[in-house]
């Protein structure tokens, strides 16, 4: 296979510089939006480049060969194929493949336990009081959202910034953030070198919160405030849950409090950039997947012709 084959798998390399470009220059929607298709189409097209890989080692396989109705001789004259590389893509893809079902199963498992936890509390949308004095405040998808905080969180908290903390988890269920969320994980998970791109989305999905609790209380102070006092409050959060808690702090904090400026030209030079490596990854893989195909129906019109 040529080496343009192995450029999806090259990409994701990319990962942490475009992370530290894109995350500050692009507003946090957009940025949420871009980060996130990233990950998915990078994890795609790597995970297509190992399948492919690992595919064209079996076509070698005598019995896999009967049965395609190919030949083996044919199709090695035609197109050189890497038996080691072949088998290490298969081994890579067979232990990402069980990671990527462990994932899903876990977020599955934890999203039912705490639909059941929380039901113990009260079953109906909106706000669920935890009693307890550890501060802890997590937006939980199920059951139309609802959004979870303890006793000792709004003890914490003064009134106003109840109300901020309160609107950023609310915004994080009214804007599906949750599914954003599950996207980055997983493709994390089918790609371990996408990780820092995927914490750059879930950081810009915080910030999305932050802004869309700044627009609804009025006060980009007192959603700092909130955002702060609640993280150095509560340390802790539930697996897979999204909250006021989450990310750098530090940064979140600093984006607040900073005057907001339209740095256009730098922004879609960043959103260029991103989709011009996942358009370049997908297009790849793209090609990839056509060209053995091809190449297999030419082994099997010379398999046929014997």
């Amino acid at each position: 296979m040529d080496l343009d084959v192995w450029v999806p798998l090259l990409l994701p390399l990319a990962a942490w510089p475009l992370a530290r470009l894109v995350a500050p220059r692009l507003a946090p929607r957009e940025a949420s939006w871009l980060l996130t298709a990233g990950c998915l189409v990078l994890a795609a097209g790597s995970t297509i480049t190992l399948a492919l890989q690992a595919f064209a080692g079996l076509t070698l396989v005598p019995a896999v060969a009967r049965a395609g109705h190919w030949s083996p001789d044919v199709l090695r004259g035609l197109d050189p194929i890497n038996l080691p590389a072949s088998a290490a893509c298969g081994l890579l893809l067979a232990g990402l493949t069980v990671a990527f079902i462990r994932t899903a199963i876990g977020y599955t498992r934890w999203i039912r336990a705490l639909t059941r936890e929380l039901d113990d509390h009260s079953r109906e949308p909106g706000v669920v009081i935890l009693p307890g004095a550890e501060p802890v405040a997590f937006a939980a998808p199920g059951r139309g959202g609802r959004v979870a905080i303890s006793s000792g969180m709004l003890g914490a908290l003064s009134p106003r910034e109840r109300t901020a903390l309160l609107a950023h988890e609310r915004a994080h269920l009214r804007l599906r953030h949750h599914h954003f969320l599950v996207a980055v994980t997983l493709a994390g998970t089918l790609n371990p070198v996408l990780r820092p791109l995927c914490a750059a989305a879930r950081f810009a999905l915080e910030r999305w919160a932050d802004e869309a609790a700044a627009e609804h209380v009025g006060d980009r102070t007192v959603v700092a405030h909130a955002v702060a006092k609640a993280a150095l409050a509560g340390r802790s959060r539930p697996t897979f849950a999204l909250a006021a808690t989450g990310g750098p702090v530090p940064r979140r904090v600093k984006a607040l409090l900073s005057a907001q400026r339209r740095r256009l030209p730098a922004a879609v030079l960043a959103a260029a950039l991103v989709f011009g490596v996942t358009a370049w990854s997908a297009e790849t893989a793209l090609d990839s997947v056509t060209d053995l195909h091809s190449t297999i129906e030419s082994a099997q019109a010379g398999h046929g012709s014997d």
